[in-house]
């Protein structure tokens, strides 16, 4: 019997008994604790039968046992990015509270608790000039993006950012509390890392930290009218750089907000996003091309701590309703570039918000020294698109997404990352896992998760 077939009232009656199995903060429907379980993106409907603000993996593991026998799912939320819809026949485990971090400066590693955001792990190790391997945007937490895999704003230059787990707590469906590394629980040591939370929910990380005290980048704006003549640009420039360099371009029209800088904000810019580290002069040099494409609105750009790392992308920090899609291209031609112009340049009267080419290749081409569930190394670039969905355009950022994502089918690898462009689609999988990958996934997914407790 699933929860579905259930009686309301012996649902309700289940999870109203939830506190008598488990020690950590209990909240139902309507009661305060329960707003926790609002996402960042505000438009994901969640709305667990249950939320549980848990301080440790034993609280996990209750919750587990308790939900198996019921028909009830769990599922997992820090900082709510990434979410998908939730319902009634679950419980929501929320481990923003777990927020220990602890670096080892002279071992290089820190072990981070699952509450903890990179913007945290960032303020405690860039002291040391050692550089957590996060992503465009410091906000979101650790462990949900590590989970992942994990592109980040010098992916070309220090590779996929699960690379450097070197092991983590993690609680199974079953309610089994394990610590897993490359040698023990060695296929959840691979399955984890790029398996979101297939596996099980994980309450603390140990990762390896590089040292970078420094990287010379931030973006450089032009008017949306000079779109066309930047992306082909940049599609030429960035074919020869080298790994030291990492960049993106987006066409953007950002709302007159707080915080948008004012010749950023009610118009369409075009934004070339660079971080490079090693030498600055030659950073500067290989920069100059772009620099000369178009008259320049603004340029960040310039020699910044890592601690700075957030603002080469300064993606959003405030929660708001968007709408999420994205391409893996395995290669960016003329044609790629006019079909992305078509739809999002300047009078294309395009309703997105951003929409986003990532150079990726580099690094992140190469095999780890442990392999992980995590695929599409060989994707050239990706292609991302995202739009604020408010009334009037809703309807209209939905389908002009889907649209964009169809009109590069020809150069598309038909694969999407795991952290990006969440969906409760079912043939999202197939495309974010390759077949054998998602085979041995459900396989440990079936031995860690008898009773199909996790989402």
């Amino acid at each position: 019997m699933t929860v579905t077939d259930c009686p309301a009232d012996t649902v309700e009656v289940d999870v109203s008994t939830l506190r008598n199995h488990v020690g950590a903060p209990v909240a139902l429907p309507g009661e305060r604790v329960y707003e926790r379980a609002v996402p960042w993106n505000v438009a994901v409907p969640v709305r667990p039968a249950a939320v549980v603000v848990v301080t440790g993996a034993v609280d996990i593991a209750d919750v587990m046992r308790f939900a198996a026998p019921r028909g009830l799912r769990v599922a997992v939320q820090a900082t709510g990015h990434g979410a998908v819809p939730i319902g009634a026949d679950t419980i929501l485990v929320l481990t923003s509270g777990l927020t220990s971090c602890v670096v080892d400066a002279k071992a290089r590693t820190a072990r981070v608790g699952a509450g903890v955001r990179w913007q945290q792990l960032i303020d405690a190790a860039t002291p040391y000039g050692l550089a957590p391997p996060c992503g465009s945007a410091p906000g979101v937490g650790v462990v949900g993006y590590l989970t992942g895999g994990g592109i980040g704003p010098l992916v070309r230059t220090v590779g996929l950012s699960s690379d450097y787990v070197r092991g983590f707590e993690l609680v199974t469906g079953a309610g089994d509390v394990l610590w897993v590394t490359p040698e023990q629980h060695a296929e959840l040591f691979w399955g984890v890392r790029g398996g979101k939370a297939m596996l099980g929910i994980v309450t603390c990380v140990d990762v390896e930290l590089p040292q970078i005290p420094e990287f010379y980048g931030g973006a450089v704006y032009f008017d949306g009218s000079s779109a066309g003549d930047v992306l082909p640009a940049w599609r030429t420039w960035c074919a020869d750089l080298p790994e030291t360099v990492n960049t993106s371009v987006a066409v953007q029209q950002l709302p007159p907000l707080p915080g948008v800088p004012e010749p950023l904000a009610g118009r369409m810019t075009v934004a070339v996003r660079y971080a490079a580290v090693g030498d600055v002069q030659e950073a500067r040099r290989l920069l100059a091309p772009m620099r000369g494409t178009a008259p320049v609105l603004m340029d960040t750009v310039d020699v910044q701590p890592y601690s700075a790392i957030g603002a080469v992308h300064a993606d959003p920090v405030d929660p708001m309703p968007i709408n999420e899609d994205q391409a893996l291209l395995r290669e960016l031609t003329p044609e790629a570039v006019d079909a992305i112009l078509a739809a999002v340049g300047h009078d294309s009267g395009s309703p997105q918000t951003l929409v986003e080419l990532r150079l990726l290749g580099g690094a992140l081409a190469r095999e780890p020294r442990h392999r992980s569930a995590f695929g599409h190394r060989d994707a050239a670039f990706a292609l991302t698109v995202i739009g604020v969905l408010l009334p009037e355009v809703a309807e209209a950022v939905v389908g002009h997404a889907a649209a964009l994502i169809a009109s590069v089918a020809p150069w598309s690898t038909g694969g999407q990352l795991p952290n990006f462009a969440p969906s409760t689609d079912p043939g999202r999988p197939t495309r974010v896992y390759r077949e054998d990958t998602l085979h041995w996934l459900r396989a440990l997914a079936r031995r860690y998760d008898p009773a199909g407790v996790l989402r």
